[in-house]
């Protein structure tokens, strides 16, 4: 393995405990509709962002909508209902964080969530600074899984391939992450369900990422 120089971080279900709230305040909206998500897993949501999922939340029924005025009502919803992201921080996500970045790491956060919510979350926890590239998925017109986001992360933080670690949990940045051709290292699930079949190592929690990565200098 290369010298390590660049750990990306996906924020949700890594640096903030936010999926279970995500999903419940997402089927809400919809249940005010008259819309369900039934069919659909938790997990089929986890690693994405509702833009880009309407046509398998409507199935048969998306052409009898307005997709732009939902995603329009819904942003609105959310700006109504912000997540307490004080409360949601995972217990090591700052001890972690500012360790990484005092031993020399150059530091990204790639994202699904939109880049208010992400400057937000990292404004509440006290990190922004620490990041040198922070991308929204939303800047992308393919989100995870397709590797975008992380291809863009990887040219802005000026490193290789070989070079950087991404720190995921859930498919579809997992995916996204190892068709960049990325090593992939993932919190593992104990909630969803996730295939975390593809990471290249799991991870208890962000305590072990700093453990793990002390080992490789």
């Amino acid at each position: 393995m290369e010298t390590i120089k660049a750990i990306i971080f996906d924020m949700d279900g890594v640096l903030f405990d936010t999926e279970t709230f995500y999903y419940n305040r997402r089927k809400t909206f919809l249940k005010e509709k008259g819309i369900s998500i039934d069919h659909l897993p938790p997990r089929f949501f986890i690693g994405d962002n509702t833009k880009h999922i309407w046509q398998a939340i409507l199935g048969d029924d998306y052409e009898n909508w307005d997709v732009a005025q939902l995603q329009a009502e819904y942003a609105q919803y959310k700006a109504q209902h912000p997540l307490p992201y004080k409360d949601l921080i995972f217990p090591d996500t700052v001890r972690v964080v500012q360790a990484l970045k005092e031993m020399g790491y150059a530091l990204g956060l790639a994202s699904s969530t939109s880049k208010p919510d992400i400057l937000r979350a990292l404004d509440e926890a006290g990190i922004r600074d620490y990041f040198s590239v922070v991308l929204s998925g939303e800047e992308f017109s393919r989100g995870k899984p397709y590797p975008d986001i992380y291809e863009a992360a990887i040219k802005k933080l000026d490193v290789s391939c070989d070079e950087a670690i991404v720190v995921e949990d859930s498919e579809k940045g997992i995916q996204a992450a190892t068709s960049a051709h990325l090593p992939v290292w993932a919190i593992e699930d104990r909630m969803f369900g996730m295939d975390q079949s593809k990471a290249s190592r799991l991870l208890t929690d962000l305590g072990q990422l700093l453990q793990d990565v002390t080992q490789l200098t």
